[in-house]
């Protein structure tokens, strides 16, 4: 029976300490195995394997590129595979900025089936940090706390990525009203996520879990997106429609959607660009545009059968016999957001009635300011 592999991650190292804790307390002949990344720009990772009661090994690894993909590749997956035979529980307790994702599909591979089964994926959170830290708009490099040499990436971009990637959420830290506030948080940005706190965690010893699946939570085509919703301050909104956007015009309105908002993400497609599902992600301010395939509608029908059922069901839930599954699905979250002027400024950025009648050919000649930033994304 392959060893069952629980992955810690987080932003907050001492959240993520005291879930480690707990899981070795918890889980007799368990180890946990941490990378500490602070010297990776140098090519240098200190790698620490730990029981419940003290250190057994700490040494240090040079990598040839320094990045979280080779360590996984050349020490972590191997170091595993190492330990499971012994071990009744691994425990990966990522570094700081580390994005679960990659971690967990390195795991889930075909080559370490019979040895690991990932069975989790945590986030652990500090409940007095994580509002204020989903709003910061700091590069990592600027905290401290980068994964690689170059790492470009922002705080609250991470943040957000950890927190919705994973299959549970563990609070640490605060007092009763941090709690509150941030349990509030999470129910908007991870709706369909449990929180626990670092006293009453999940089982994490049971079947293996299916990274395809979270993926699909998380990808553009497929996400579960968050549904409307309003607790005291915090609204989230969800924007829907059929029509074709205007480039210009939404670009325009980029920054009025981003600044008064602190999460959104969704799908989208522009009348310039009819075959494409673009991607819309947006944290503090930090807001993404990218490529993320086509569109069924945009595909032959042959071609249907190679992607997923997921895919497959997430289009056939918004065809439309008039575009097909091309469709504007965007969430908004925010401190005292307004929906309404939120869907009017929306609306306003869609092609008129006079616009789409003229049809695709009128629009292949609009102005695209949004050319520069997804033609760079095709050819990279």
């Amino acid at each position: 029976m392959p060893t069952p592999v629980v992955l810690v991650a987080g932003l907050h190292g001492t959240a993520r300490t005291a879930t480690v804790e707990r899981l070795l307390a918890g889980h007799p002949g368990s180890l946990a195995v941490h990378h500490d990344l602070s010297a990776v720009a140098d090519g240098l990772v200190r790698r620490t394997v730990r029981d419940a009661t003290r250190v057994l090994d700490t040494t240090d690894v040079r990598l040839a590129h320094g990045c979280i993909t080779c360590t996984v590749r050349e020490d972590l997956i191997p170091q595993l595979v190492m330990l499971a035979p012994a071990s009744a529980l691994l425990i990966v307790d990522l570094w700081d900025s580390v994005e679960p994702r990659s971690v967990a599909e390195a795991i889930d591979c075909d080559e370490a089936k019979e040895s690991l089964r990932l069975t989790a994926v945590l986030t652990a959170v500090d409940a007095e940090a994580m509002p204020d830290d989903i709003t910061r708009g700091e590069r990592l490099r600027e905290v401290g706390k980068p994964a690689a040499a170059g790492d470009q990436r922002y705080l609250a971009e991470v943040l957000a990525r950890q927190l919705e990637y994973s299959t549970g959420l563990v609070l640490h830290g605060g007092d009763e009203d941090d709690r509150e506030l941030s349990r509030t948080v999470l129910a908007h940005l991870t709706p369909v996520t449990p929180v626990h706190t670092v006293g009453s965690l999940p089982p994490v010893t049971g079947a293996a879990i299916c990274t395809g699946e979270l993926a699909e939570r998380v990808d553009p085509a497929t996400a579960q997106l968050p549904c409307d919703a309003e607790t005291d301050e915090i609204v989230t909104t969800v924007w829907r429609s059929r029509r074709p956007l205007h480039p210009a015009r939404l670009f325009d309105a980029v920054d009025e959607l981003v600044t008064e908002s602190v999460r959104s993400r969704g799908r989208f497609w522009l009348a310039t660009r009819p075959g494409q599902l673009l991607a819309w992600d947006a944290v503090a301010g930090i807001v993404s545009a990218e490529d993320a395939g086509p569109w069924l509608a945009a595909l032959p029908e042959a071609a249907w059968d190679l992607v997923s059922p997921a895919r497959r069901l997430t289009a056939a839930l918004d065809w439309d016999d008039a575009h097909g599954d091309r469709v504007q699905h965007l969430v908004f979250t925010g401190p005292d957001l307004d929906p309404a002027r939120f869907h009017a400024l929306l609306d306003s950025c869609l092609l008129t009635q006079e616009e789409e009648a003229a049809g695709p050919d009128a629009w292949a000649g609009y102005d695209d300011p949004f050319a520069p930033i997804l033609n760079i994304k095709e050819t990279a």
